[in-house]
Formats: structure tokens, sequence, C-alpha cells
């Protein structure tokens, strides 16, 4: 069974940062590529990021680019998502996914960020 468990979300004041961490579990971690996304609420997932199965390659959505930062560590099955210069409007659920495909993917249950001053 796939295990995906968060931490590191919180509050920031604009300018900020965070580091977001997923543990994976139940799955090759090696063999999958995995996808942040994010949830305001009542509205749909929005694509953030995805990573390639060897980190090599990391793709972002245009609203992110420059300040979030994607990486993995595959001997600890762990992906991160690094958030620098955040803004209000990056204030939303995060959740990991496994899988380039977001919309189908194991999700985690996610972790709030709130960007406030």
């Amino acid at each position: 069974e796939v295990h995906l468990v968060e931490s590191g979300g919180g509050l920031v004041q604009p300018g900020g940062s965070l580091r977001l961490s997923c543990a994976a579990s139940g799955f090759t971690f090696s063999d999958d590529a995995m996808t942040w996304v994010r949830q305001p609420p009542g509205k749909g997932l929005e694509w953030v990021s995805t990573i390639s199965s060897t980190g090599e390659t990391g793709y972002y959505a245009d609203s992110v680019k420059g300040r979030f930062t994607i990486s993995r560590d595959n001997a600890q099955n762990t992906l991160y998502l690094q958030l620098n210069s955040l803004k209000t409007e990056d204030t939303t659920m995060y959740i990991c996914v496994k899988g380039a495909n977001y919309q189908i993917g194991d999700r985690s249950q996610g972790t709030q960020v709130t960007v406030s001053s």
C-alpha cells in the first residue's frame, strides 16, 4: 500500500521560506516521478512541480518558477519542495503525489502553508 506523509508546512511571513518533505513507502520510490500540487479551499488541484525518477529533471508551473525547488533523496525515499520568496497567494494546502499524472496518482493528506504578515 502506497503511503505518503508530509511535513514542514506552517505559517510564514511574505518573502519567507519553508521546506516541505514527503516521506514515501509501499512502493519502489526510485521508479517513479513525483509531483507536488496545491489545492486552495473549494478549488481543484493546481500543479506545482514534477521531478523525474532520478531527480535529474524538475518541471515547474510558471507561478512558482524561480522561487520553488523540487528535489528528492531516493536513498531516503523522500521528496522535498523548497519554497522561497513566498507570497500571500501561495497560501493553500500542498500535496505530494506519486507519479507525474497528479489527477490519478496516490496522494498525501497534505500540509498547510500560510503566508501572512
